[in-house]
This record gives structure tokens, C-alpha cells and sequence, in this order.
């Protein structure tokens, strides 16, 4: 109903670029899917961003937020509307990691099966919440992460399948997975390291679970800016955004894939690997269409994918 009204002011009458934007964005909205853990919105042209929306519980991951995080970015990854997303957190702090009292109450973890089937039903559970956060990473569409206050534990986890990481000057870091009896098993040991590249701070940073702050997230590479509040540092990530989006979809979508590939395997294999991919995507329109814009000093438009 929302998306027919919305429509029909789209086609009538004369209308000025930005409010044409803003009439595709609300209908993206209205078919938007709508989750309990997550807030999707579409603050800019062609640019989603996602919201993990517990503030009442500091966005503790709970079972539905492992779930809803496969559903989002499967849809936002097939959207045609979106080229970039900003990953953000509601209230006071972006997150406290694995909500341990809805842990504790899943099934496997009250079983008395036998330990050796236990531990397949362990092996599963593991593997899906691993997904959770690869999937950030299979999204072919660059995600920025904003961080506030704290981001702890799973947090370091999921941001560390993000593209690029932005934070406030308050907030704060910690690989806290020791302290609860356990080594990180979604996603930091495998990639936080190649993040930061310097093994001696990592191994110091896993086995103390100490805290690191702004400054030393910027310094040793694991943040790329520090903003001085939340607002200031949506806007910027928003911004950084909405410049990605305005890049050809093929160019920014196929560098993604292809520093991920490199990242996991050797120069040999990860030339190979784009030149089989740019035999195929050399030939699209966006390679025109941003020459000729070059040449004649214009800003190219590019057709979604």
C-alpha cells in the first residue's frame, strides 16, 4: 500500500533530483525486511545501513541476531539498490559481544548426550554462528563499521570481516573470549590478525584479553579514522558511503572479492584469480562510461547491478 502511494507521487507532477531520491529510497524502505535485532534503513542513495538495535542490552548477540544476521546481508547482498553499508550499534555502546545468558540457555548446552555427539551438535552451532559474520564478507558490497563505546568480544569478531572501521574517540576494545573460558571461534583469530599484521600484539591482545582504546586501534591499523562523538562518525561513515556508492558497482563489488581471494592465498594465485575475472568485466559499460566521463570532465552515472 505504502510502496503504491509512494509511487504515485514518484509520476506525477515535476520533482527535483533530491526529492526523486528521496521517493526511491522510501520505496526500498517499504519492502525493506524488518527484523527483531536489526534496524535496516536507507539514509542515503544507495546506501543501506544496518543498526544492531538491542540498546537494552549494550546489542548483546542473542540467537536471533545470529540468525537475522545471515537473512540481512543475503538480502542486502542481492540488492540492486544498495553499493555500500554502514554497520552501526544503538545507544550507548555498539556491542557487548555473546549474550552468555541466552548462550547458556540453548539446547546443546543443556544436553546430557553423550560427549562425542554433543560435540558434533557443538561442531554445527559453531559453523552457523560463523557464518554470521562471513557473511559480511561474501556481501560483495563494501561494509563500514562505526563503533562506539564498547565493542567486545563477538564484536571484534564481526567487524573484523568488515571492510573498513571507524570509530569514536571514547570507544574502547576488547578480545575478551579467554576470560569466559574459551578461544574466539567466529572470526577474530583468522582475520583480526591479518588486519593488524603484527603477531606479537594479537597473541598479547587474545591470551591477556586486555583493553585497547582509540589510539591504539589507530595505530596499530585496525581503525582507519577517530571521530569525537557517535553523530559526527555516522555522518563521516555515511559520507565514505556514499562516495563508494557513486563508483562503478563492477570496479568497487570486483576489488572486494578480489582483495578477499588475495588476502587467503598467494600473488601467483591472486593474479590469476582477477585476470580470469576482468576478462569478463573489462568488457562492461562502467569501463566507458568512466573514461569518457574522465575526458570530458563529468561525473559518470552507473547502471545498478
Amino acid at each position: 500500500m505504502f510502496a503504491n502511494k509512494v509511487w504515485k507521487t514518484f509520476v506525477t507532477g515535476t520533482r527535483s533530483r533530491s526529492q526523486l531520491q528521496y521517493v526511491v529510497r522510501a520505496m526500498c524502505s517499504a519492502q525493506t525486511p524488518k527484523f527483531e535485532t536489526l534496524n535496516v534503513t536507507r539514509p542515503r542513495d544507495m546506501v543501506v545501513q544496518v543498526e544492531l538495535n538491542r540498546p537494552e542490552k549494550r546489542n548483546a548477540m542473542n540467537q536471533a541476531f545470529w540468525r537475522e544476521m545471515v537473512e540481512c546481508f543475503n538480502y542486502v547482498a542481492g540488492d540492486s539498490e544498495c553499493r555500500a553499508v554502514v554497520l552501526t550499534g544503538a545507544g550507548k555502546t555498539f556491542t557487548a559481544g555473546l549474550d552468555l545468558g541466552d548462550f547458556a540457555s540453548m539446547d546443546m548446552m543443556q544436553s546430557d548426550a553423550e560427549v562425542g555427539r554433543k560435540a558434533f551438535k557443538m561442531r554445527q552451532a559453531i559453523q552457523s554462528f560463523q557464518e554470521s559474520f562471513t557473511v559480511i564478507e561474501r556481501c560483495t558490497k563494501p561494509v563500514i563499521a562505526a563503533m562506539h563505546g564498547a565493542s567486545v568480544g563477538a564484536g571484534i569478531d564481526m567487524t573484523s570481516a568488515c571492510d573498513v572501521r571507524y570509530c569514536t574517540s571514547d570507544a574502547w576494545f576488547q578480545i575478551k573470549e579467554v576470560d569466559i573460558g574459551l578461544a574466539a571461534d567466529v572470526g577474530t583469530l583468522q582475520r583480526f590478525p591479518k588486519v593488524v599484521g603484527n603477531d606479537s600484539l594479537v597473541r598479547e591482545l587474545v591470551y591477556t584479553a586486555r583493553k585497547f582504546y582509540a589510539d591504539e586501534a589507530l595505530a596499530i591499523g585496525y581503525v582507519s579514522r577517530i571521530f569525537p562523538n557517535k553523530k559526527v562518525m555516522v555522518e563521516g561513515a555515511l559520507d565514505l558511503a556514499t562516495l563508494i556508492a557513486s563508483k562503478s558497482p563492477i570496479a568497487v563489488q570486483g576489488s572486494k572479492v578480489s582483495l578477499v581471494y588475495s588476502r587467503d592465498h598467494g600473488v601467483t594465485e591472486g593474479l590469476e584469480h582477477i585476470r580470469v575475472w576482468n576478462q569478463g568485466m573489462l568488457q562492461s559499460e562502467d569501463l566507458i562510461k568512466s573514461a569518457m566521463a574522465a575526458m570530458q570532465k563529468q561525473t559518470p552515472t552507473f547502471s545498478k547491478l
